[in-house]
C-alpha cells in the first residue's frame, strides 16, 4: 500500500535519528555492529538528510541507546537469553555501557543545533525517555524517523509513534539493520500498518516544495 506523505512542515517536523552512534556503525568499537557496507552507506545516506534537513529548518533529534549498569540490560528476559549466544545481538549484554564509546553519534552526523535524547533503554524510543515531551514541547507532530535497527527499534519506535498519533515516516536509505533479511519485511509492515516510507530524495522533493508554497 502507498499513501500520499504528510505535508511536511517547518516547526511541525523533525528528523529523529535512533542509535545512528559508533556502537553499531563504527568497526573499530562496534559491540552490536552492522556489516561495514550497510554502515558506511546508511551513515552516508542521514547525513545528506540531515544537511538538507537542517538547511529547510528542522530540528534534528539523535536518540541513543544508554545504560546505567549490566542489570538494566539483563532485565529483559528475552535479550538476557540470547546473550553469548550465536544471535545477532549476542553481545547485547557489553552494548553501550557506561564509559563506552559506542554512545557517540557518529561525528559526521552532528550539528551545534542538534538535540539529544540519552535516556533510551529498550527498542522503542518512547519507553521511560523524555523523547515524547522533547517533541511536544516544540509542537512536532511529524517524524522523520532513521537509524538502526529497521526490524528493532525504528519499527518498535515506530508502532510508538503512532499510537501516539505522530505522522511517521521512515527514510529507507537512512535505515538498516543487522539482521539483513529483516530489512525489507519490517519496511512492508510499516508501511502497510503503521506508517509512511519514503527515500530521502522524497523527503527533499517534499522540504522543497513545501518550502516554495511557504515563499509564494
Amino acid at each position: 500500500m502507498s499513501t500520499p506523505l504528510p505535508e511536511i512542515r517547518q516547526g511541525r517536523t523533525a528528523v529523529v535519528t535512533i542509535d545512528m552512534h559508533r556502537g553499531h556503525l563504527d568497526p573499530s568499537v562496534a559491540t552490536m555492529p552492522l556489516a561495514p557496507d550497510h554502515a558506511h552507506r546508511v551513515t552516508e545516506a542521514n547525513a545528506r538528510l540531515l544537511e538538507a534537513a537542517r538547511e529547510h529548518g528542522l530540528p534534528v533529534i539523535h536518540v541513543v541507546t544508554t545504560y546505567n549498569s549490566v542489570e538494566e540490560i539483563a532485565s529483559n528476559p528475552w535479550w538476557a537469553s540470547v546473550a553469548g549466544t550465536s544471535a545477532s545481538r549476542a553481545n547485547v549484554l557489553k552494548h553501550q555501557l557506561p564509559g563506552s564509546p559506542g554512545q557517540d553519534v557518529m561525528p559526521e552526523l552532528v550539528a551545534d543545533t542538534d538535540l539529544f535524547v540519552r535516556t533510551k533503554r529498550r527498542y522503542d524510543s518512547f519507553t521511560s525517555s523524555d523523547l515524547d515531551h522533547v517533541l511536544r514541547s516544540r509542537g512536532i507532530d511529524t517524524l522523520l524517523l532513521t537509524g538502526v535497527n529497521t526490524n528493532s527499534c525504528v519499527l518498535a519506535t515506530t508502532v510508538a509513534g503512532n499510537a501516539r498519533d505522530y505522522s511517521v515516516i521512515v527514510v529507507s536509505d537512512c535505515v538498516d539493520t543487522m539482521d539483513p533479511s529483516l530489512h525489507e519485511p519490517a519496511l512492508a509492515i510499516i508501511r502497510q500498518a503503521f506508517g509512511w516510507v519514503a527515500s530521502t530524495a522524497d523527503v527533499v522533493a517534499a522540504l522543497c516544495k513545501a518550502s516554495t508554497s511557504t515563499r509564494a
